[in-house]
């Protein structure tokens, strides 16, 4: 048992990130590492060929065995020696990312080119794996965690407004729209300010509201971009 135990926790120090003295766990972030960044290459690459068939299914292998590697001993992970371990370390997001990142293995099971492309896409979470091995995104990710409250307050406050105006000016110029998603997507464009004129009020009323939603979205943007910076400088503070 305690063999068990002893080779369980040298696991849990190989896959993490190590410190500079742990070869083996040197050489296991430098695959991962590696892993990644070939895994995608076929995403670069406008239709499969005979390598990047290869590439997928044996990256993927890799990402699944560092997965379940990463389950195996979320216990150390997690401080909890006990089964909830296992599920509340599944729900963390570098956890989902990791699974993200696993499930094109499945699309072998499949033969429906399109079910393949979309298996294939969620290869773009590979990226986000790089977070665990970068401390600026380590920073960013903790920054990100402690003012998801308010982010999720702004994004709340943002999707109202978005809907409001989107009814407002569905009513007051129906002729604009071919349904209610049109609407939302001129509110959408006029809140972030991008407004790419395919869609443009003719009446007054009309025009003073798209003006009124710039305005509100210039306010919007800011306010979480004031939020992040604000806990990010306590974050660097608290590092140094």
């Amino acid at each position: 048992m305690k063999n068990t135990e002893a080779a369980k926790k040298r696991i849990y120090e190989i896959i993490e990130v190590s410190s500079k003295d742990d070869k083996a766990g040197s050489y296991y972030d430098k695959m991962m590492l590696t892993a990644v960044i070939i895994g995608l290459v076929p995403l670069t690459l406008k239709s499969e060929n005979t390598y990047s068939i290869i590439i997928n299914y044996f990256t993927s292998f890799i990402f699944f065995f560092d997965y379940i590697l990463r389950i195996y001993t979320s216990d150390y992970k997690m401080g909890i020696k006990h089964y909830k371990a296992y599920l509340y370390y599944a729900f963390t997001p570098l956890a989902i990312i990791d699974l993200l990142a696993v499930i094109p293995i499945f699309s072998i099971f499949f033969t429906t080119h399109t079910l393949v492309r979309i298996f294939k896409l969620f290869r773009v979470a590979v990226l986000l794996k790089l977070i665990r091995y970068s401390k600026t995104m380590v920073i960013m990710t903790n920054v990100l965690h402690r003012v998801k409250t308010q982010l999720i307050a702004v994004l709340m406050l943002t999707g109202i407004y978005i809907a409001a105006s989107a009814m407002f000016i569905f009513q007051l110029e129906p002729y604009l729209f071919g349904n209610f998603f049109d609407a939302l997507y001129w509110a959408t464009i006029s809140i972030t300010t991008i407004g790419y004129g395919d869609i443009s009020p003719v009446s007054d009323l009309g025009r003073l509201i798209t003006m009124i939603s710039a305005l509100v979205g210039v306010a919007l943007i800011a306010l979480p971009s004031g939020i992040i910076t604000a806990a990010y400088m306590d974050e660097i503070k608290k590092h140094k």
